[in-house]
């Protein structure tokens, strides 16, 4: 309803609409009985105008182009590159096989489109992929159901449906010899860059935004940065340097001073100088692709990869009589289960000797029966 307000010394009607937050006003010239109709009148006008135009907005927020955008931008500012490219290649193939238009509405996401495209997935690439894909995409929905005016209730139909089995193939991890031939084919950087890997079980990211700043010599530490975790955030851990690759970071320190035109804030950068590499030339690396394949290939060994190294470094540890807890803390993972996956890949024969030593009983005579032979 209009209100009397002075302004100006002079008794005027103001009138006044709120929707969903959002407010307009409008001041009459003076506070007669004609006024205090005409601004009745404009509050009607004003809130329907106000009504329609938010309207609007909200449909628009909930069109599924729109909605995947919003989510893609934050998840980029909030998640490591790898994970948001992960989400944003998820969302690509959802348009693509369910052939939704840009300008379709959110409340065309039913449980059966999701199920549909699911099916698909576990069918033509794995259960595993499709798991995956589930997983992403029913966080963008709860993404939506957070920060969306309008969103609508109910169930999550990407998370409504079920899992599917998965049959995931144990991931390739080197014999330790494989490892070593292939670093006696490297040298300066490239051999330095194996044996963080190695004797830190890094993930490729943290090992490419390594900085000086992240060693800590006289503490004989290090610090590694990781956005794996839930939310994204980026977090560190310290772990202990050891002496061998102590002492090659500082004889790397020593060779890297002497490179004025390359980046100087982080450890590992290319030096690479062939046209392929050139506009990357002095800068941090940020994927480095076939340089293992290659390097591999040169050593003569079965291709294995940089995660490979962090699966190697678990097996070595493991063989040589160290606990879970102790894998798990140089890991950094938060679940011991995590920790467990790793251990499969020591292999069966392992197992084997497990269980014979373990449940070998005491010793026995085994007597036979005298096979009784009837003429």
């Amino acid at each position: 309803m209009p209100s009397r307000i002075k302004r100006r010394g002079v008794l005027r009607y103001r009138a006044s609409v709120t929707v969903q937050g959002q407010m307009c006003q409008k001041i009459f010239p003076d506070a007669s009985k004609d006024t205090y109709r005409e601004a009745i009148e404009w509050e009607s006008r004003a809130k329907k105008e106000l009504e329609k135009k938010l309207s609007q907005i909200n449909m628009a927020s909930l069109l599924v182009a729109n909605w995947a955008n919003e989510y893609l931008e934050e998840a980029e500012s909030r998640f490591s590159s790898c994970t948001f490219k992960e989400k944003k290649t998820a969302f690509a193939r959802f348009f693509k096989d369910t052939g939704l238009q840009k300008d379709s509405q959110i409340d065309n996401l039913t449980l059966a489109v999701c199920r549909s495209f699911f099916m698909k997935q576990a069918k033509e690439r794995s259960g595993y992929a499709a798991n995956k894909d589930r997983k992403n995409l029913g966080t963008a929905w709860k993404w939506g159901m957070e920060n969306i005016e309008g969103w609508p209730k109910g169930q999550n139909p990407f998370l409504a449906v079920k899992k599917f089995p998965e049959e995931r193939k144990p991931r390739y991890v080197p014999p330790e010899e494989d490892f070593w031939k292939a670093y006696e084919n490297t040298d300066g950087q490239d051999r330095v860059m194996l044996l963080t890997f190695l004797h830190l079980a890094a993930r490729r990211s943290e090992v490419f935004r390594l900085t000086w700043s992240d060693l800590d010599f006289s503490s004989n530490r290090m610090r590694l940065w990781t956005q794996k975790r839930e939310g994204g955030h980026k977090e560190y851990d310290w772990l202990p340097m050891t002496s061998d690759l102590r002492e090659a970071l500082l004889n790397w320190c020593q060779e890297r001073l002497k490179q004025s035109t390359v980046d100087k804030e982080h450890v590992f950068v290319c030096l690479d100088e062939n046209t392929f590499c050139k506009e990357y030339f002095g800068k941090p690396f940020t994927v480095r692709q076939h340089f293992m394949d290659h390097l591999c290939k040169r050593a003569k060994v079965k291709p294995f990869g940089y995660h490979a190294i962090r699966h190697l470094t678990a097996s070595i540890l493991y063989k040589k009589g160290y606990s879970v807890s102790v894998i798990q803390a140089i890991l950094r993972h938060k679940s011991p289960n995590t920790t467990t996956r790793y251990l499969r890949s020591l292999g069966l024969e392992e197992t084997r000797e497990a269980l014979e030593e373990g449940l070998r009983g005491p010793a026995r005579v085994l007597e036979f029966r005298k096979t009784i032979e009837i003429g």
